[in-house]
């Protein structure tokens, strides 16, 4: 990893995208090689929540154009607990289906932990259900947390050394914070977590050798928040006067950086990577 950097130049991109059709390409060639047989991923999207419209039509093209067997059982935003828990029922049950993604967020009126919990774990290829939780910080995983696999299978193509490095998170989901957290603790790096009420937080920040931003919030992360030479990892995605921005401030970090995610093009294509290498770890798991 750079320590410093010339004023004038400009970080690495950490280039998701490139290495997700890297992984996908492999996956392909598996595939390819079970003859009549495909693993199968469904998706459950309730609402019309626009960005997991979006989201979910690139998984599914995606997934069919590595030759995976998809499904997406769409639901309006007025369905039902029953309704949502019926169908997965009915995935868990099918021999066709070897994962099970419920897309995030579930409508207010919906208690998302009970939906997630009535996933096989056996098919939780999001890695949510408390089973698989409590095997990843055990440290014996079974399915991790996409985004944040995605985001060490990019430090580790970039080389980037976290082995006693101080990495900051700013956000302390359950979705990508908590399990990234561990995910790097498992690495050596030490970690700290920020949240909404952590004080001083542009200075946490700026002690951070690898910086991740997981809150949900346009261009929050300045240049003023990163030390100069550090590893800036953008997992936000946030619509901005009709475009898709990232939490940090692409344009001035990438001056301060020694590496970056753009958005898009970083961390969400690998998202989408590591749900089908997920799910073709499942479909080998029932295979044997």
């Amino acid at each position: 990893m750079k320590d410093e950097k010339a004023k004038d130049e400009k970080a690495t991109l950490l280039d998701g995208k490139k290495l997700s059709q890297k992984i996908c390409a492999t996956l392909k060639s598996k595939i390819e090689k079970l003859k009549n047989k495909k693993p199968g991923l469904a998706v459950v999207l309730v609402g019309d929540n626009p960005a997991s419209q979006i989201y979910v039509a690139k998984k599914e093209k995606t997934a069919r154009e590595f030759g995976f067997y998809s499904e997406v059982h769409r639901l309006p935003a007025s369905a039902q607990e029953k309704e949502i828990l019926s169908i997965i029922q009915h995935l868990n049950d099918s021999s066709k289906i070897h994962g099970i993604l419920v897309q995030l967020p579930l409508p207010a009126h919906i208690q998302t932990q009970i939906i997630l919990n009535a996933v096989s774990p056996l098919k939780d290829v999001d890695g949510f259900h408390p089973l698989n939780l409590g095997r990843l910080f055990m440290g014996d995983p079974l399915f991790t947390p996409c985004t944040p696999q995605g985001v060490m299978e990019l430090l580790k193509e970039y080389h980037i050394e976290l082995s006693g490095k101080s990495a900051v998170i700013v956000g302390r989901s359950l979705i990508v914070g908590k399990p990234l957290a561990h995910l790097l603790l498992s690495q050596n790096a030490t970690v700290t977590i920020c949240h909404s009420k952590t004080k001083n937080l542009e200075e946490v920040c700026q002690k951070a050798d690898i910086l991740i931003s997981a809150m949900g919030k346009p261009h929050f992360i300045k240049n003023s928040f990163v030390k100069e030479g550090a590893v800036v990892v953008d997992v936000g995605i946030n619509r901005l006067n009709k475009k898709i921005v990232g939490d940090v401030d692409f344009e001035s970090v990438q001056k301060k950086a020694s590496f970056i995610t753009p958005v898009p093009g970083g961390v969400g294509p690998m998202t989408i990577a590591i749900l089908l290498q997920n799910t073709l770890k499942s479909f080998e798991r029932s295979m044997s």
